[in-house]
């Protein structure tokens, strides 16, 4: 899922010179369009299978991957992703193992098990270390389970909040992740590349780390009006991962599982709580969580819904308009449609009026497909 960011990300540095040349881009666009098929998302109520909703750990400052001394334990931070969680997920769990490794042991316990949660727990099993998930919930009902599921790190941070070394750290996290994934592709972990269109009435820029993070997307062009349908006049074309959120999560859980790791549900309600915990390094995958439990007041909930309609297995792009309130994405478990970005507001009940919306949005894109 995005999150509320993604309304103002498309303010931000998009393409830069020396990253992407834009206009030959767009030279290429006019001389020589490739238009290619696009099958309509079939778009009804009566085609809607369920509704779901999740909120994301935002701080607009960005996620935290650091260690520090709690008394006996060494805690590692890896939390506040936003509605990046899923995209680096490997990454900040790469940098998340380089601290506990630093701090010197042979078992660590980890809280939390969601997709950050399990990728740092398995990267400390390959290790070579004794690894213990401790978490209230487990997929499918983490806040994981709620991501719509592609690789692309947005909604992490508000670009004028953020640190140069912040940056520093984002861009490697993001890398790292994007080899992760790479690796995964593949039926077992339901992991495939899928073509991105981003449409928008007015010309528009992309999310500033498109720019920082250019060579992960070679193949970024502007796309032309004749070499699509959509009633929209300006656009962008990529590729990333796409990661079949449930299916993913059930892989990666059975790994873990496979590889001798221990699962034990608990609630920890404040870092005094840990002591009780027999290993000496902690790594603290809470997300929303460390609201509380770490006392981190930059911490705040931002709500997303989701509406799956049936599948189409026809489907094979993923679509994204209108400064990101509307964007489908084709799963086995059905179409996802999304746009729901609701700031500090916590409630996981579905509303009708975001459905509404988001129906009519984007019957109104497929429409102009029939």
């Amino acid at each position: 899922m995005k999150d509320h960011h993604r309304r103002n990300s498309l303010k931000g540095i998009a393409i830069r010179e020396g990253n992407v040349d834009l206009k030959g881009c767009e030279a290429q666009s006019r001389s020589n369009p490739s238009p290619r098929h696009f099958s309509p998302v079939r778009v009804s109520k009566d085609r809607i299978i369920r509704r779901l909703a999740g909120v994301r750990p935002y701080r607009p400052e960005g996620f935290v991957v650091k260690r520090e001394q709690f008394e006996e334990k060494v805690v590692v931070h890896n939390y506040g992703h936003g509605g990046g969680g899923l995209s680096l997920s490997w990454g900040t769990a790469h940098l998340a193992m380089e601290e506990a490794l630093a701090a010197g042991g042979s078992s660590c316990a980890v809280l939390g098990c969601g997709a950050v949660g399990l990728a740092t727990a398995i990267l400390m099993q390959k290790k070579g270390w004794k690894v213990t998930i401790y978490a209230k919930d487990l997929p499918p009902e983490t806040t994981s389970n709620v991501a719509g599921g592609q690789w692309t790190p947005t909604s992490v941070y508000s670009p004028d909040e953020v640190t140069p070394a912040f940056r520093i750290q984002f861009c490697r996290a993001s890398r790292l992740a994007y080899g992760y994934f790479q690796a995964l592709v593949g039926d077992y972990y339901g992991v495939r590349w899928t073509e991105n269109f981003w449409f928008e009435d007015k010309p528009f820029e992309l999310p500033d780390f498109f720019a920082e993070l250019s060579d992960l997307y070679q193949d970024l062009r502007e796309v032309s009006p004749e070499e699509h349908p959509f009633p929209r006049r300006y656009g962008y074309r990529f590729t990333t991962p796409q990661i079949e959120t449930p299916h993913y999560l059930n892989a990666i859980l059975r790994d873990y599982r496979c590889a001798g790791g221990n699962i034990v549900v608990k609630t920890f309600h404040e870092p005094a709580d840990l002591r009780v915990l027999p290993e000496a390094v902690v790594i603290n995958c809470t997300g929303l969580g460390s609201k509380t439990l770490f006392d981190d007041s930059t911490l705040r909930p931002v709500k997303g819904q989701l509406t799956f309609l049936q599948p189409q297995p026809e489907i094979d792009y993923i679509l994204t308009a209108d400064q990101a309130q509307l964007y489908m994405m084709p799963r086995r478990d059905g179409i996802l449609l999304g746009g729901s970005f609701e700031d500090d507001v916590s409630d996981l009940q579905p509303t009708a009026e975001f459905e509404e919306r988001v129906i009519a949005g984007h019957r109104e894109l497929f429409n102009a497909l029939e």
